[in-house]
């Protein structure tokens, strides 16, 4: 018992005397592992989308909603540097770029208007030590980034199987498409064609380009129509193509006849489905992929890689659904 005794008043001094130290040491061990992930007193991040559209207003009010959760989060302020090329023009585009890269960003969101003319120029910045994050396109090929965006081919496909519905599934179609070398824009027209593909009465009498502008929509729609009187529906690949070819079809008064299937929820695409203009829209989430890619960015100045592709999903947008987004 004596020799327990003895036993159990050493071990009890041993943890006494070493338990402190213990305790110290573990401090230290955290101190780096905490301060790390405390990041700095204020950050700037760039924004640079393909043109000035209405929908990428949204992505940078989504980028700015990203913005105050970290103020919230951190106590970090986060500036918001929103640079869009007024031409839908890569050159332009890269311009804005290399300027960006000069002023030494935290880092830089890209919606790319062609991934190889671009890609030199992001792989720059990279080589700078400047986090790049992509939007709404999928990553370069070789561009070690993370992209946030949606399933542009099934976006595309819900658009057209819905108008091949809504003409029974024969008559002639067109596409408006945006930017012909933008990515997503691509992968759209080449998933409307898949679909209209499998219907033998089908038949795509068109594809006009508006490069991102609501008024070359509507010039360019209107002249497909009058070349094709038959016309009897539209599908698009961007925001602003359904905005334009609604114009024309109104100024064609051919509302009714001609059936329209668009892409987003700007508030003009709304009021279009509402007055039986256009059919409906499948939508992604601008305000989405702004919040993310800024977080994002954020998480790699901490020093933390976020997913290599971040899904934001798509949404069909018909009359009976308008309610819903009020």
């Amino acid at each position: 018992m004596t020799r327990v005794y003895w036993l159990c008043l050493a071990l009890l001094v041993v943890a006494v005397l070493i338990m402190p130290m213990l305790a110290k040491q573990a401090h230290a061990n955290e101190q780096p592992l905490s301060s790390s992930f405390m990041g700095k007193d204020n950050y700037r991040f760039v924004i640079v989308p393909k043109a000035v559209a209405p929908w990428f207003d949204s992505v940078n009010e989504g980028a700015q909603q990203a913005a105050e959760m970290i103020k919230a989060q951190s106590g970090a302020d986060v500036e918001i540097e929103y640079s869009a090329p007024q031409q839908s023009q890569v050159a332009v585009q890269n311009q804005i770029l290399e300027q960006a890269i000069a002023t030494r960003p935290d880092g830089i969101a890209v919606d790319p208007l062609d991934a190889n003319a671009n890609r030199a120029i992001l792989q720059e910045a990279l080589d700078q030590g400047i986090n790049v994050v992509i939007f709404d396109a999928p990553a370069p090929e070789g561009l070690e980034v993370s992209s946030v965006g949606n399933d542009f081919c099934e976006q595309a496909k819900i658009a057209a199987r819905r108008l091949v519905e809504k003409l029974g599934e024969k008559g002639q179609v067109a596409i408006m498409m945006g930017t012909p070398t933008a990515p997503n824009h691509a992968i759209r027209v080449r998933c409307h064609k898949e679909v209209f593909a499998q219907h033998p009465d089908i038949q795509v009498v068109g594809t006009a380009i508006n490069d991102d502008s609501i008024a070359k929509a509507q010039q360019q729609a209107a002249a497909l129509m009058q070349s094709h009187p038959e016309l009897d529906g539209w599908v698009v690949s961007e925001a602003s193509g359904p905005i334009g070819v609604a114009q024309a079809i109104k100024e064609a008064g051919k509302v009714g006849e001609v059936k329209l299937v668009g892409l987003e929820k700007l508030p003009e695409m709304l009021q279009l489905i509402e007055e039986g203009v256009a059919d409906s829209s499948v939508a992604n989430r601008p305000e989405a992929q702004g919040y993310w890619t800024i977080q994002a960015l954020w998480q790699q100045s901490l020093g933390i890689k976020p997913p290599d592709y971040m899904d934001t999903g798509v949404d069909l947008i018909t009359r009976n659904k308008l309610d819903d987004l009020q």
